[in-house]
């Protein structure tokens, strides 16, 4: 490690507690006890407010309340960063207007030289959603739905919700605990379980008109909720064995509920298991068309007679 990574590095571990010794200095990062005292003072002169303790233990400990030195990125962070905002442009991520005002900082921290380069890598780098011809640094316009971030901020404080959402059959509202918000095919969903019905129910973020916590008159505990969800497990009625060419063609694309166990330390061999509401049409449709482009490398072990003669049709044909 560079020098000037190591300081950033330490600088960033010490700052995370409430003292620390040359010692542990020493063992973290592996270096020797002058070392360590040189970064240590080098830190100082930077300007992070350090407490030496006198005494056969002392250490030292950081000044809380104080101004820390500003960050320093290395020429590979810088990189790293800016390739993430790239990968990420026209995903309808949250928080667009922060992730405009961290690219802007981003920008205002680093030399003309590093911004000559990320320049540059903005035109030699395509991924999806980018244009070449743009030398915007800036550009993110990828709106995500209104109520995507006001969800993400409910969620760090109550996962039982009350939602509000239309679909074909009207307005319905749903008291729900939710167990994931997640993006699948350009679209970001609501896995919750249904407080009223006592089942898993899938939700569109796209069709939501409002969003609140869950009034506290008549709420079931945590505890009881989860005994619930526990009780509706799904027992697995699709069981596959991947080979390699398979389990290839899985990490491009998988369904996001779906996982595989690897069989063997290589993970050239894995075992699939999964769940199918053979009474959804579409559930049964879009699984074997992901069976099919898991290619020929699949040996079905379980599977319902749904699955199997949509398969069958579909290579008959």
């Amino acid at each position: 490690m560079k020098k000037v990574e190591r300081i950033n590095v330490i600088m960033r571990y010490i700052n995370n507690r409430a003292r620390f010794t040359i010692s542990e200095i020493m063992r973290e990062f592996n270096i020797s006890r002058s070392t360590a005292v040189r970064d240590i003072r080098e830190i100082e002169a930077l300007g992070m407010p350090l407490v030496a303790e006198v005494g056969r233990d002392g250490g030292y400990s950081v000044m809380r309340n104080s101004v820390l030195p500003v960050v320093r990125f290395t020429d590979n962070e810088v990189k790293a960063l800016f390739i993430a905002f790239m990968a990420t442009r026209n995903q309808q991520l949250p928080y667009l207007k922060s992730r405009q005002s961290l690219a802007e900082k981003l920008l205002g921290l680093i030399s003309e030289n590093q911004q000559e380069e990320l320049f540059l890598l903005n035109q030699l780098l395509i991924f999806e959603g980018t244009n070449p011809s743009n030398p915007d640094l800036l550009d993110l316009s990828d709106l995500p739905h209104p109520m995507l971030e006001k969800l993400i901020q409910l969620l760090l404080s109550d996962r039982c919700l009350l939602i509000t959402f239309q679909d074909d059959a009207g307005i319905t509202a749903c008291p729900i605990y939710l167990l994931h918000l997640y993006r699948e095919k350009s679209l970001w969903m609501i896995e919750g379980f249904d407080l009223n019905e006592d089942k898993k129910r899938l939700v569109a973020v796209d069709t939501l008109l409002d969003a609140a916590p869950l009034p506290e008159k008549g709420r079931l505990t945590r505890k009881k909720i989860l005994e619930k969800i526990s009780r509706q497990q799904q027992v697995s009625n699709v069981v596959l064995e991947l080979g390699p060419k398979a389990i290839a063609q899985y990490r491009k694309y998988h369904p996001w509920m779906v996982t595989i166990s690897y069989t063997n330390p290589y993970q050239t061999t894995a075992l699939l298991r999964t769940f199918v509401d053979v009474s959804q049409a579409e559930q049964v449709t879009e699984l074997t068309n992901w069976l099919l482009f898991l290619g020929e490398d699949i040996k079905i072990k379980e599977a319902p007679e749904e699955i199997l003669d949509g398969l069958h049709g579909r290579l008959g044909r």
